[in-house]
Protein backbone atom coordinates (compact mmCIF):
# COMPACT_ATOMS: atom_id res chain seq x y z
CA UNK A 1 0.00 0.00 0.00
CA UNK A 2 2.67 2.73 0.68
CA UNK A 3 4.90 1.48 -2.31
CA UNK A 4 1.25 2.50 -4.29
CA UNK A 5 1.18 5.98 -2.21
CA UNK A 6 4.53 6.49 -3.01
CA UNK A 7 4.15 5.94 -6.48
CA UNK A 8 1.02 7.99 -6.73
CA UNK A 9 2.92 11.13 -5.77
CA UNK A 10 5.82 10.68 -7.92
CA UNK A 11 3.35 10.32 -10.66
CA UNK A 12 1.29 12.91 -9.37
CA UNK A 13 4.73 15.44 -9.48
CA UNK A 14 6.01 14.55 -12.49
CA UNK A 15 2.07 15.45 -14.29
CA UNK A 16 2.63 18.55 -12.33
CA UNK A 17 5.80 19.49 -13.53
CA UNK A 18 5.19 18.78 -16.74
CA UNK A 19 2.04 20.77 -16.78
CA UNK A 20 4.24 23.93 -15.76
CA UNK A 21 7.05 23.21 -18.17
CA UNK A 22 4.01 23.00 -20.97
CA UNK A 23 2.77 26.04 -19.98
CA UNK A 24 5.95 28.03 -20.30
CA UNK A 25 6.56 26.35 -23.62
CA UNK A 26 3.22 27.58 -24.23
CA UNK A 27 3.47 31.03 -23.13
CA UNK A 28 6.97 31.03 -24.88
CA UNK A 29 5.28 30.10 -28.30
CA UNK A 30 2.72 32.99 -28.43
CA UNK A 31 2.73 35.17 -30.45
CA UNK A 32 2.74 38.25 -28.55
CA UNK A 33 2.82 40.73 -31.69
CA UNK A 34 -0.79 38.49 -32.99
CA UNK A 35 -2.23 38.46 -29.60
CA UNK A 36 -1.92 43.03 -28.77
CA UNK A 37 -2.45 43.15 -32.59
CA UNK A 38 -6.17 41.28 -32.03
CA UNK A 39 -6.97 44.07 -29.42
CA UNK A 40 -7.49 46.26 -32.49
CA UNK A 41 -10.75 46.49 -33.69
CA UNK A 42 -13.16 48.15 -36.25
CA UNK A 43 -15.47 48.91 -33.49
CA UNK A 44 -12.65 50.14 -31.37
CA UNK A 45 -12.12 52.36 -33.87
CA UNK A 46 -15.27 53.30 -35.08
CA UNK A 47 -16.33 54.60 -31.83
CA UNK A 48 -13.78 56.94 -31.57
CA UNK A 49 -14.24 57.82 -34.78
CA UNK A 50 -17.68 58.92 -34.51
CA UNK A 51 -17.09 61.18 -31.93
CA UNK A 52 -13.70 62.60 -33.36
CA UNK A 53 -15.03 63.65 -36.51
CA UNK A 54 -18.41 64.96 -35.45
CA UNK A 55 -19.61 68.04 -35.60
CA UNK A 56 -18.68 68.66 -31.99
CA UNK A 57 -14.98 69.19 -33.14
CA UNK A 58 -16.23 71.90 -35.97
CA UNK A 59 -13.58 70.39 -38.48
CA UNK A 60 -10.42 70.96 -35.92
CA UNK A 61 -8.92 74.16 -37.56
CA UNK A 62 -5.84 75.07 -35.76
CA UNK A 63 -6.06 76.91 -32.96
CA UNK A 64 -9.68 77.07 -33.35
CA UNK A 65 -12.01 75.94 -30.42
CA UNK A 66 -12.81 72.29 -32.47
CA UNK A 67 -9.55 72.03 -32.29
CA UNK A 68 -9.03 72.45 -28.68
CA UNK A 69 -11.97 70.22 -28.04
CA UNK A 70 -9.87 67.79 -30.44
CA UNK A 71 -6.54 68.11 -27.89
CA UNK A 72 -8.89 67.66 -24.80
CA UNK A 73 -10.15 64.15 -26.57
CA UNK A 74 -6.70 62.62 -26.87
CA UNK A 75 -5.52 64.07 -23.70
CA UNK A 76 -8.34 62.26 -21.87
CA UNK A 77 -8.13 59.12 -23.36
CA UNK A 78 -4.69 58.82 -22.64
CA UNK A 79 -4.95 60.07 -19.17
CA UNK A 80 -7.93 57.42 -18.94
CA UNK A 81 -5.86 54.78 -20.24
CA UNK A 82 -3.00 55.16 -17.97
CA UNK A 83 -0.57 56.12 -20.80
CA UNK A 84 1.73 58.55 -19.31
CA UNK A 85 3.37 61.83 -20.82
CA UNK A 86 6.78 62.19 -21.53
CA UNK A 87 6.56 65.81 -21.13
CA UNK A 88 5.67 65.57 -17.19
CA UNK A 89 2.96 64.15 -15.12
CA UNK A 90 -0.43 65.12 -16.47
CA UNK A 91 0.86 67.27 -19.28
CA UNK A 92 0.24 65.77 -22.73
CA UNK A 93 0.79 69.20 -24.68
CA UNK A 94 3.32 70.41 -26.53
CA UNK A 95 2.23 74.20 -26.80
CA UNK A 96 3.30 75.98 -30.07
CA UNK A 97 2.95 79.83 -29.68
CA UNK A 98 1.37 81.37 -32.92
CA UNK A 99 4.52 83.44 -33.58
CA UNK A 100 5.70 80.02 -34.80
CA UNK A 101 2.50 79.47 -37.59
CA UNK A 102 3.19 83.50 -38.12
CA UNK A 103 6.72 83.32 -38.99
CA UNK A 104 6.81 79.77 -40.95
CA UNK A 105 3.04 80.92 -42.86
CA UNK A 106 3.15 83.52 -45.74
CA UNK A 107 -0.09 84.92 -47.10
CA UNK A 108 -2.54 83.50 -44.98
CA UNK A 109 -4.41 83.96 -42.21
CA UNK A 110 -2.41 84.51 -38.86
CA UNK A 111 -3.23 81.20 -36.36
CA UNK A 112 -3.91 81.58 -33.20
CA UNK A 113 -1.43 79.03 -30.40
CA UNK A 114 -2.03 75.45 -30.65
CA UNK A 115 -0.51 72.14 -29.47
CA UNK A 116 0.92 68.77 -30.20
CA UNK A 117 -0.14 65.63 -28.04
CA UNK A 118 2.56 63.70 -26.79
CA UNK A 119 1.92 60.38 -25.15
CA UNK A 120 4.40 57.59 -24.11
CA UNK A 121 5.67 54.18 -23.55
CA UNK A 122 8.95 53.03 -21.76
CA UNK A 123 11.35 50.58 -23.50
CA UNK A 124 12.33 48.26 -21.26
CA UNK A 125 15.75 47.32 -22.47
CA UNK A 126 16.22 50.43 -24.80
CA UNK A 127 14.62 53.22 -23.45
CA UNK A 128 16.70 55.62 -25.34
CA UNK A 129 16.04 54.62 -28.63
CA UNK A 130 12.26 56.21 -29.86
CA UNK A 131 10.14 54.73 -32.39
CA UNK A 132 7.44 57.59 -33.14
CA UNK A 133 3.93 56.88 -34.16
CA UNK A 134 2.12 60.29 -35.64
CA UNK A 135 -0.91 61.26 -37.16
CA UNK A 136 -1.95 64.68 -37.43
CA UNK A 137 -5.10 66.32 -35.38
CA UNK A 138 -5.84 68.97 -37.41
CA UNK A 139 -8.39 69.59 -40.39
CA UNK A 140 -9.82 72.31 -42.05
CA UNK A 141 -12.18 73.42 -40.08
CA UNK A 142 -15.30 75.27 -41.46
CA UNK A 143 -16.34 77.02 -44.93
CA UNK A 144 -19.63 78.88 -46.07
CA UNK A 145 -21.48 77.19 -42.90
CA UNK A 146 -20.27 73.73 -43.44
CA UNK A 147 -18.81 71.94 -41.34
CA UNK A 148 -15.20 69.84 -43.01
CA UNK A 149 -14.84 66.65 -40.56
CA UNK A 150 -11.83 65.01 -41.82
CA UNK A 151 -12.99 61.89 -40.93
CA UNK A 152 -10.68 59.93 -43.54
CA UNK A 153 -8.03 63.19 -43.32
CA UNK A 154 -6.75 62.63 -40.57
CA UNK A 155 -9.44 61.06 -37.98
CA UNK A 156 -8.58 57.57 -39.47
CA UNK A 157 -4.65 58.06 -38.55
CA UNK A 158 -5.42 60.13 -35.08
CA UNK A 159 -7.81 57.07 -34.18
CA UNK A 160 -5.29 54.31 -35.21
CA UNK A 161 -2.64 56.15 -33.09
CA UNK A 162 -4.82 55.97 -30.11
CA UNK A 163 -5.77 51.82 -31.06
CA UNK A 164 -2.34 51.45 -31.35
CA UNK A 165 -1.24 52.83 -28.26
CA UNK A 166 -3.61 51.13 -26.40
CA UNK A 167 -2.79 47.96 -27.84
CA UNK A 168 0.93 48.62 -27.04
CA UNK A 169 -0.13 49.38 -23.05
CA UNK A 170 -2.00 46.09 -22.40
CA UNK A 171 1.53 44.17 -23.59
CA UNK A 172 3.25 46.79 -21.75
CA UNK A 173 0.93 45.59 -18.53
CA UNK A 174 1.05 42.55 -19.08
CA UNK A 175 4.96 42.32 -18.92
CA UNK A 176 5.27 41.88 -22.37
CA UNK A 177 6.12 46.12 -22.89
CA UNK A 178 8.63 47.15 -26.01
CA UNK A 179 12.40 46.97 -25.69
CA UNK A 180 12.86 50.73 -26.94
CA UNK A 181 10.14 53.50 -26.50
CA UNK A 182 7.52 54.82 -28.09
CA UNK A 183 6.15 57.83 -28.51
CA UNK A 184 2.44 58.76 -29.78
CA UNK A 185 2.15 61.99 -31.78
CA UNK A 186 -0.40 64.00 -32.76
CA UNK A 187 0.33 66.83 -34.37
CA UNK A 188 -1.47 70.16 -35.11
CA UNK A 189 -1.16 72.49 -38.38
CA UNK A 190 -0.08 69.99 -41.12
CA UNK A 191 -3.39 71.06 -43.48
CA UNK A 192 -1.39 74.67 -43.03
CA UNK A 193 1.55 73.28 -44.12
CA UNK A 194 3.43 70.68 -41.91
CA UNK A 195 3.88 73.00 -38.79
CA UNK A 196 2.94 70.62 -35.82
CA UNK A 197 5.95 68.32 -37.29
CA UNK A 198 7.81 70.83 -38.43
CA UNK A 199 7.67 72.55 -34.69
CA UNK A 200 8.22 68.88 -33.05
CA UNK A 201 11.23 68.45 -34.95
CA UNK A 202 12.98 71.68 -34.43
CA UNK A 203 11.66 71.41 -31.04
CA UNK A 204 11.75 67.50 -29.74
CA UNK A 205 11.16 65.86 -26.72
CA UNK A 206 13.59 63.19 -27.29
CA UNK A 207 16.92 63.61 -29.30
CA UNK A 208 15.85 63.09 -32.91
CA UNK A 209 19.63 61.09 -33.09
CA UNK A 210 17.80 58.84 -30.86
CA UNK A 211 14.73 58.44 -33.00
CA UNK A 212 14.77 54.69 -34.59
CA UNK A 213 11.75 55.32 -37.45
CA UNK A 214 8.84 57.33 -37.79
CA UNK A 215 5.34 55.55 -38.64
CA UNK A 216 2.90 58.29 -40.15
CA UNK A 217 -0.81 57.57 -40.76
CA UNK A 218 -2.64 59.66 -42.52
CA UNK A 219 -5.24 59.00 -44.49
CA UNK A 220 -6.21 55.20 -44.14
CA UNK A 221 -10.03 54.53 -43.86
CA UNK A 222 -11.41 54.83 -47.52
CA UNK A 223 -10.65 52.98 -50.90
CA UNK A 224 -9.68 54.73 -53.71
CA UNK A 225 -10.84 54.50 -57.18
CA UNK A 226 -7.98 52.85 -58.66
CA UNK A 227 -8.73 49.67 -55.87
CA UNK A 228 -12.89 49.56 -55.67
CA UNK A 229 -12.01 46.08 -57.13
CA UNK A 230 -9.50 45.24 -54.51
CA UNK A 231 -10.10 47.54 -51.24
CA UNK A 232 -7.55 44.95 -49.41
CA UNK A 233 -4.36 47.57 -50.12
CA UNK A 234 -2.22 50.34 -48.34
CA UNK A 235 -0.13 52.87 -50.32
CA UNK A 236 3.44 52.33 -48.66
CA UNK A 237 6.06 55.68 -49.37
CA UNK A 238 9.03 56.44 -48.50
CA UNK A 239 9.82 53.03 -46.60
CA UNK A 240 12.91 52.38 -48.97
CA UNK A 241 14.67 56.18 -49.14
CA UNK A 242 16.71 55.74 -46.28
CA UNK A 243 16.45 52.71 -44.95
CA UNK A 244 16.63 49.01 -46.53
CA UNK A 245 16.33 47.45 -43.77
CA UNK A 246 13.02 49.41 -42.52
CA UNK A 247 11.53 48.20 -46.24
CA UNK A 248 12.25 44.68 -45.81
CA UNK A 249 10.99 44.77 -42.33
CA UNK A 250 7.86 46.47 -43.54
CA UNK A 251 7.52 43.69 -46.48
CA UNK A 252 8.36 40.06 -43.94
CA UNK A 253 5.44 42.37 -41.58
CA UNK A 254 2.86 42.28 -44.04
CA UNK A 255 3.59 38.54 -45.75
CA UNK A 256 3.48 37.08 -42.02
CA UNK A 257 0.52 38.86 -40.51
CA UNK A 258 -1.75 41.40 -42.84
CA UNK A 259 -1.08 40.02 -46.50
CA UNK A 260 -2.53 42.85 -48.05
CA UNK A 261 -1.57 45.09 -50.94
CA UNK A 262 1.27 46.78 -50.30
CA UNK A 263 1.36 49.39 -53.39
CA UNK A 264 4.21 51.89 -53.94
CA UNK A 265 2.90 53.57 -57.14
CA UNK A 266 2.85 56.93 -55.24
CA UNK A 267 6.59 56.15 -54.07
CA UNK A 268 8.06 56.97 -57.67
CA UNK A 269 9.98 59.89 -57.34
CA UNK A 270 8.64 60.83 -60.84
CA UNK A 271 4.96 61.03 -59.54
CA UNK A 272 3.36 64.32 -59.92
CA UNK A 273 1.82 64.47 -56.58
CA UNK A 274 5.09 64.08 -54.78
CA UNK A 275 2.74 63.05 -51.69
CA UNK A 276 6.23 61.84 -49.93
CA UNK A 277 6.80 66.07 -49.08
CA UNK A 278 3.29 66.64 -48.45
CA UNK A 279 2.62 64.80 -45.01
CA UNK A 280 4.67 65.04 -41.30
CA UNK A 281 6.71 62.12 -41.88
CA UNK A 282 8.44 64.26 -44.49
CA UNK A 283 10.09 66.37 -41.36
CA UNK A 284 11.85 63.46 -39.65
CA UNK A 285 12.85 62.54 -43.17
CA UNK A 286 14.47 65.90 -43.72
CA UNK A 287 16.50 64.79 -40.84
CA UNK A 288 17.67 61.24 -41.58
CA UNK A 289 15.04 59.50 -39.75
CA UNK A 290 13.95 56.52 -41.67
CA UNK A 291 10.11 56.74 -42.34
CA UNK A 292 7.28 55.20 -43.41
CA UNK A 293 3.86 56.55 -44.75
CA UNK A 294 0.61 54.85 -45.11
CA UNK A 295 -2.09 56.34 -47.14
CA UNK A 296 -5.30 55.70 -48.60
CA UNK A 297 -5.08 57.83 -51.53
CA UNK A 298 -7.38 60.24 -52.61
CA UNK A 299 -11.12 59.87 -53.04
CA UNK A 300 -14.10 61.92 -54.42
CA UNK A 301 -14.40 63.74 -50.61
CA UNK A 302 -11.14 64.74 -49.97
CA UNK A 303 -11.11 68.16 -48.44
CA UNK A 304 -14.82 68.51 -48.48
CA UNK A 305 -17.29 68.96 -46.29
CA UNK A 306 -18.20 65.01 -46.91
CA UNK A 307 -15.39 63.07 -45.34
CA UNK A 308 -17.64 61.47 -42.45
CA UNK A 309 -17.33 59.04 -40.82
CA UNK A 310 -20.24 56.62 -41.88
CA UNK A 311 -18.08 56.42 -45.13
CA UNK A 312 -14.95 54.99 -43.90
CA UNK A 313 -14.33 50.90 -44.27
CA UNK A 314 -13.66 49.94 -40.56
CA UNK A 315 -12.46 46.56 -41.76
CA UNK A 316 -9.65 48.39 -43.55
CA UNK A 317 -9.08 50.56 -41.15
CA UNK A 318 -8.45 47.63 -38.73
CA UNK A 319 -6.27 45.59 -40.83
CA UNK A 320 -3.96 48.79 -41.80
CA UNK A 321 -3.96 49.75 -38.01
CA UNK A 322 -2.95 46.39 -37.50
CA UNK A 323 -0.40 46.07 -39.99
CA UNK A 324 1.28 49.33 -38.53
CA UNK A 325 1.39 47.99 -35.34
CA UNK A 326 3.21 44.97 -36.40
CA UNK A 327 5.89 46.95 -38.04
CA UNK A 328 6.36 48.93 -35.00
CA UNK A 329 6.42 45.86 -32.50
CA UNK A 330 8.87 44.37 -34.73
CA UNK A 331 11.25 47.61 -34.91
CA UNK A 332 10.72 47.99 -31.36
CA UNK A 333 11.49 44.74 -30.35
CA UNK A 334 14.77 43.31 -32.56
CA UNK A 335 18.42 42.91 -31.26
CA UNK A 336 19.55 45.66 -33.61
CA UNK A 337 18.12 48.94 -34.32
CA UNK A 338 17.31 49.82 -38.24
CA UNK A 339 20.17 51.26 -40.21
CA UNK A 340 20.57 54.22 -42.23
CA UNK A 341 22.32 53.05 -45.36
CA UNK A 342 20.72 55.72 -48.53
CA UNK A 343 21.58 59.30 -49.02
CA UNK A 344 18.63 61.05 -48.76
Amino acid sequence: MRKLLIAGAVALAACSTSKEATGIENESNIDHSLKYAETITAKDLGKHLFVYASDEFEGRDTGEPGQKKAVQYLKDFYIKSGIKSPISEGDYLQEIPSRFFTKNVFGRKALKDSENVLAFIEGTEKPEEIIVISAHLDHIGTKNGKIYNGADDDGSGTVAVLEIAEAFKKASDAGKGPKRSILFLHVTGEEKGLLGSKYYTENPIFPLANTVTNLNIDMIGRVDDRHKGNPNYVYLIGSDKLSSELHSISEAINIKYTQIDLDYKYNDENDPNRFYYRSDHYNFAKHNIPIIFYFNGTHADYHKSTDTPDKINYEMLETRTRLVFHTAWEVANRTDRIKVDKTP
